[in-house]
């Protein structure tokens, strides 16, 4: 559970740091410099996003056609949409950090020490239910399910099915 404080920490000391910055910066290049520049930043973040976004999301549909799961790409798109939201919050620390994120090398590297922390220490299952599994579906089918047509006869209702007191085999016939 050392998680959560760690989480209480970062929501007070970023917006703290990130303010001391934003008032150095604003003191040594100007208020209105500074607010272009966090706008600046906004702009392209929104921009890369856009475009790198584009460009894992084909290669996820490109592994998704190989039956493939694509859990690199997830893993990118991940860190791509913290990227958006980092440049997308004012300050320059964040800024930095989605910038850095980014970086096709640096989020690799990151996935390949997530991905070895996950191996060490957690629990990591994949279950796919695409193609393949549709067609185990199709041939594995349950024996108590049984597959038949019917059609209506028309002029019997359905009190003459539920009987008016003759017998059903006695009746004569139309």
């Amino acid at each position: 559970m050392a998680v959560f404080p760690a989480l209480i920490i970062t929501l007070i000391i970023v917006p703290l740091l990130e303010i001391a910055v934003l008032v150095e910066v604003g003191g040594l290049i100007g208020v209105w410099p500074t607010l272009a520049v966090v706008i600046a930043t906004a702009l392209a973040g929104s921009w890369l996003l856009r475009s790198q976004g584009l460009g894992v999301l084909n290669r996820a549909r490109a592994t998704l056609a190989r039956n493939e799961f694509p859990a690199g790409e997830l893993f990118d798109g991940l860190c791509l949409l913290v990227a958006g939201v980092l440049l997308l919050t004012p300050g320059f620390i964040t800024d930095a950090l989605g910038l850095l994120l980014f970086v096709p090398a640096l989020r690799i590297s990151l996935g390949r020490r997530l991905w070895r922390y996950l191996l060490e220490r957690g629990s990591v299952d994949v279950h796919l239910y695409g193609a393949q599994h549709k067609e185990q579906a199709k041939t594995e089918r349950d024996d108590r399910i049984i597959e038949g047509e019917f059609k209506e006869v028309p002029g019997e209702s359905d009190a003459d099915q539920e009987g008016d007191g003759e017998d059903r085999d006695n009746r004569p016939t139309r």
